[in-house]
């Protein structure tokens, strides 16, 4: 019995140690093929560099957020991996942008001019934001640490950029009333992913702030899939 029960709890460490895995790595898989095809075909029109803002931004403001209420540590160590990959994502397709430009014409972030934020022309510049956002963020935090709601807000903004992801891209659906270049089976594995995350978070007992994001994006991602499959049937309808 004693043997049996050895097992269960070495089955249920061994599947707790898998899950927090897939918490650190997994939100940052589905970037690497997406570099890959960048890499390749040295074109960066079909990413938005706005994502690596979001997440950028998310996931600092997460990491100040653990200052204030220490959560589970692969949540920890999933802001540090996505803010790694955000900037990879972002070094590439700045060099391949400098390699395609024609203009001469150059932009930086201390020109301080708001119609090109997020346009600069080099990797430095989005470094140089980053690392000013962050210590801001960290003087802010510093101030305010005793404070329980300034922690509180912390969080919710922090879950919020993130919740709000796939919001531009069920908005630009609505708009042309097509998912064109997307498909049932890329939404379901958006849709799983967030669950199995939500799910996470629900066992964990992680700040109520994570699973409320979590269920803000199955939201979001059950919206596009309806979407894609409303779309998908007037496209067949017209073809018939």
């Amino acid at each position: 019995m004693d043997t049996q029960k050895e097992d269960m709890e070495g089955l249920w460490s061994l599947l707790s140690w898998l899950a927090s895995c897939v918490i650190v790595f997994g939100g940052s898989l589905p970037y690497v093929p997406q570099y890959q095809e960048i890499q390749r075909s040295s074109n960066t029109e079909g990413f938005s560099t706005r994502v690596c803002l979001l997440l950028l931004i998310a996931n600092i403001l997460r990491i100040f957020f653990w200052f204030g209420k220490q959560f589970e540590l692969p949540l920890l160590l999933q802001s540090v991996v996505m803010i790694i990959t955000m900037l990879a994502m972002l070094q590439l397709c700045c060099n391949i942008q400098q390699a395609n430009r024609v203009s001469t014409k150059q932009h930086h972030f201390t020109d301080l001019d708001l119609r090109y934020f997020w346009s600069w022309s080099s990797f430095g510049d989005y470094l140089l934001f980053c690392f000013a956002f962050t210590v801001i963020c960290a003087l802010v935090t510093l101030l305010l640490l005793d404070s329980v709601l300034f922690v509180e807000a912390l969080g919710s903004l922090a879950v919020l950029f993130e919740a709000m992801l796939g919001l531009p891209q069920l908005l630009q659906n609505f708009h042309n009333h097509s998912t064109r270049g997307m498909s049932v089976k890329m939404v379901l594995l958006w849709t799983t992913g967030d669950v199995f995350k939500t799910a996470y978070f629900w066992i964990n007992d992680s700040p109520s702030q994570f699973w409320v994001c979590g269920a803000v994006q199955i939201f979001i991602d059950v919206a596009i899939l309806v979407q894609v499959l409303h779309y998908g049937q007037d496209l067949w309808v017209k073809l018939g």
